[in-house]
């Protein structure tokens, strides 16, 4: 117990990696990049950033569970990998809350509902009752089975008690792509995937999934406001091994809640649609049960298994 103890004070000594599981210029690699220079901000202590796409994130994740618990190898990482994995994938090689500490909710992620120009509905409301006039004949693009994009149209179908048809695409890109030539005809999907093609036309959007609306879109009403109870976030959050000291957490859990608070970090998020979070590991251990159990519900309920 004294050498933790002493060994934390001293923390860091040396640079710190961050994992997370896609390719560089994805949206999470660009906040990773947003963040990771200012923590440990002049004491000469860099963190590194480690790519290790594949897997939906479980590459990377198993490399975090199995390092060693000193504050040097963080995972950062999307709703996707910390809430819907362990309900997704049934023999992980990890268990998500034996192995890993939670850090923080990092960023909150909001998405929108876009549809194509084709279809008339001009509000949520008309989406749903024309969907429920044509079960089975609308069509939804997704950026993979098993992604938030994905499960957010089974919530959809479940909350609104509609039926449109899932087609699931190998990336962002491609499932805009689909929508963009009418092949679907809606999507879910970042803000900050296509606010450019609703600015100009080429998309309507419906609704946000966010808890309020957006300073970006202050026009376009939550989804909680036709559906009740319906708001997705896809949420970054880090997490560390577990066992690592607690101090060593806290430490930390104080550099990145600083970086959340920089007024040049705020604005470089919000013009993405994203808001600093930067809750304390306890409540974020919560929050990350409280998700993994929603999106069970979901993946149960639409008997929804990986590709």
């Amino acid at each position: 117990m004294g050498t933790a103890v002493v060994f934390s004070q001293d923390f860091p000594t040396k640079p710190v990696r961050m994992l997370i599981g896609f390719p560089p210029g994805g949206p999470l690699d660009v906040a990773a990049r947003l963040i990771a220079p200012r923590l440990f901000e002049g004491s000469g202590i860099s963190v590194i950033i480690d790519n290790r796409d594949g897997a939906n994130g479980i590459i990377a994740m198993d490399i975090v569970a199995k390092s060693a618990a000193d504050g040097y190898t963080m995972f950062f990482g999307t709703a996707g990998n910390l809430a819907v994995n362990p309900s997704l994938y049934p023999k992980l090689p990890f268990d998500i809350r034996r192995d890993f500490t939670p850090l923080s909710h990092a960023i909150s992620v909001s998405s929108l509902l876009y549809v194509h120009p084709s279809l008339t509905s001009r509000t949520l409301a008309e989406f749903i009752a024309y969907a429920k006039a044509n079960p089975g004949k609308i069509n939804y693009s997704s950026s993979g089975t098993g992604g938030l994009p994905h499960l957010s149209g089974e919530l959809l179908n479940s909350m609104a008690k509609i039926r449109t048809v899932h087609v699931p695409y190998k990336g962002t890109a491609p499932a805009f792509n689909a929508l963009f030539s009418n092949e679907v005809q809606f999507a879910f999907s970042a803000v900050v995937s296509g606010l450019q093609h609703v600015k100009s036309g080429k998309l309507r959007a419906l609704a946000t999934t966010a808890g309020r609306r957006l300073a970006l879109l202050p026009e376009v009403p939550t989804t909680g406001e036709t559906i009740p109870g319906f708001e997705i976030d896809n949420w970054y959050g880090m997490v560390l091994p577990a066992r690592t000291p607690r101090n060593v957490v806290m430490r930390l859990h104080g550099e990145l809640a600083r970086v959340l608070t920089l007024t040049d970090i705020r604005d470089k998020l919000a013009a993405q649609a994203w808001e600093p979070v930067g809750s304390t590991p306890d409540s974020f251990g919560v929050f990350m049960k409280s998700e993994n159990e929603k999106w069970a519900r979901v993946i149960k309920g639409s008997n929804i298994r990986p590709d």
